[in-house]
């Protein structure tokens, strides 16, 4: 159902600050509509499945590694790597920062779970800068869905969920799971960080299945992946993504104007629908579309990202 694959006409390595370089790539239509890429995890990096969603004749579509992961560098899978400097805060500035670089006035945002939430917020704080959203795998990332993804979601999985809960030491169990995984990753030990990172990424793997058979992700295979995927999700969520609960709700009103098309699946257990059905209510103009599961492989997920994007390649 999706458009088929095309090679990036530029790309490059992007100087952000605090001795981050992002790595970017344009492809499709460089005269098209300009549309951004924000890909999930955080710590997943952009693949090249993300630009068939695009019709290439019509869009000029950027797509872009979140500081630490895929190509940009330094790789937050370094044990040494300095985390104090990769925040949401950061990932904002970077991209505004890249839509200069690339002489873009507005552009579209395409994102994913994680990248949902950062869409999101760099939305609201820069909508005159954003001409469309399409969200899919809704997550707004707060303290209250930490606690659900770490600890309450025990009672949706409880085997996963007591695998999950005992890979941390006895005395940290009834604690936070996340801060103690952040500390385990950081460890001296290079066998403790490894244990770590596999035990964190098969809870991963765990929560976002609707079904009993489905096969755990390729890319947790790779241990340079894992150990960057695990450290930087944790250490985005003990700190609740620098957001206080209410923030991306509260200021969805700024959204007024711009339109939204909202993807979620009602039986996305990772991320309930609460948060894309609350946003979608707070949020003027937007539209929700529920169906499936967490993810654009889901039945149903890819073929309504699709069709909002061609439909707003169409727009005035």
């Amino acid at each position: 159902m999706t458009y088929p694959h095309i090679e990036p006409y530029a790309h490059g390595l992007l100087e952000v600050g605090d001795g981050h370089q992002v790595y970017w790539e344009t492809c499709g239509n460089p005269d098209g509509r300009p549309a951004l890429v924000l890909h999930g995890g955080p710590g997943s990096g952009c693949t090249p499945g993300w630009r068939r969603f695009f019709d290439p004749a019509a869009y000029r579509v950027v797509l872009f590694d979140q500081r630490g992961c895929g190509r940009s560098t330094p790789s937050a899978g370094d044990p040494d790597a300095d985390l104090s400097t990769n925040t949401t805060h950061h990932l904002l500035a970077d991209i505004d920062l890249l839509r200069e670089r690339l002489g873009i006035d507005r552009w579209l945002l395409f994102g994913g779970s994680w990248g949902s939430t950062l869409g999101t917020a760099y939305a609201q704080r820069h909508p005159d800068r954003v001409t469309a959203v399409v969200l899919f795998s809704v997550a707004v990332l707060t303290q209250r869905n930490v606690e659900w993804i770490t600890r309450a979601m025990g009672r949706v999985f409880p085997a996963q969920w007591a695998a999950f809960r005992a890979g941390v030491p006895e005395g940290e169990r009834d604690g936070s799971l996340v801060g103690a995984y952040a500390r385990l990753l950081a460890d001296p030990d290079a066998a403790v960080r490894e244990k770590a990172a596999r035990d964190w990424c098969a809870w991963e793997d765990s929560h976002v299945a609707v079904r009993g058979d489905e096969k755990p992700s390729a890319r947790y295979a790779d241990p340079a992946f894992r150990m960057t995927f695990a450290r930087l999700v944790t250490h985005y969520w003990r700190h609740a993504a620098w957001f206080d609960d209410a923030d991306l709700l509260r200021d969805a009103r700024r959204l007024a104007g711009i339109p939204g098309v909202l993807i979620h699946g009602r039986l996305d257990v990772s991320s309930p629908l609460d948060d894309a059905w609350e946003l979608a209510q707070a949020w003027p103009g937007a539209e929700l579309v529920d169906d499936a599961g967490h993810g654009a492989g889901y039945p149903g997920m890819a073929e309504a990202a699709l069709a909002a994007l061609d439909r707003f390649a169409k727009a005035p």
